[in-house]
């Protein structure tokens, strides 16, 4: 019995996710309703880390961008992204996001950050690809409280615990509830039986811009 209580005071820990606005390019908002730490959690940092599949990416640059105006923080690993590649050449990605308090929430916490999909084959019959994004992992590094061990575990997680300290420190993963295991992103695709017509009103299109524009040069153009 005081196992399954232990058990069922751990999944007090609830996480969801959502997928925001609709097509390639999507906001992933992730929300943590944690009150193992106490009422208070000043001293403590809180964050998810999730695995994106091949099928959707962050863009490193646009990630800079909001993180030097304090809209969002995470870490990229690897750091390097290619967001050319198609889904078929591409590989996951690991995300530590950063995670604010929630003003509606005394112990919640919640995170949001730019995610887009990448390119897939064409098929044979959908028009639509599935892209599962699983439940993240809630990580927690405190500087003061101390966590119950019953409902936390050691993570190896090689970043700091914020902006402030740039040294590794260690970090928690709880076990939790998620409101949903998964999440999945539906992505447009083409259908193979179109990549004729595609084909044929790529040239087209092609020879007509290229047209305009050689046009252009020999009427305005100054030639020596």
């Amino acid at each position: 019995c005081v196992i399954l209580d232990v058990q069922a005071a751990c999944q007090d820990t609830t996480v969801t996710q959502e997928l925001l606005k609709e097509g390639f390019h999507r906001d992933l908002l992730v929300k943590v309703e944690l009150s193992l730490i106490g009422d208070n959690a000043g001293g403590c940092t809180v964050a998810a880390r999730t695995r994106l599949p091949p099928g959707i990416y962050v863009d490193p640059y646009e990630l800079a961008s909001l993180q030097q105006h304090n809209l969002t923080k995470a870490m990229l690993i690897p750091d390097v992204t290619d967001v050319e590649a198609p889904e078929y050449l591409a590989a996951d990605t690991l995300v530590l996001l950063y995670m604010e308090p929630d003003p509606r929430c005394s112990h919640c916490f919640r995170a949001a950050l730019p995610v887009h999909g990448r390119y897939h084959r064409p098929s044979e019959e959908s028009e639509e690809a599935l892209v599962v994004l699983k439940s993240p992992e809630v990580l927690v590094c405190c500087c003061d409280n101390r966590l119950s061990t019953e409902c936390w575990k050691p993570a190896e997680v090689e970043a700091p615990c914020s902006g402030k300290t740039v040294r590794p420190c260690q970090w928690y993963s709880v076990m939790h509830r998620p409101a949903y295991e998964e999440l999945i992103l539906q992505v447009p695709v083409g259908l193979r039986q179109h990549s004729s017509l595609v084909c044929v009103i790529t040239l087209l299109a092609t020879v007509l811009c290229s047209s305009l524009i050689l046009a252009a040069v020999c009427k305005y153009g100054h030639w020596s």
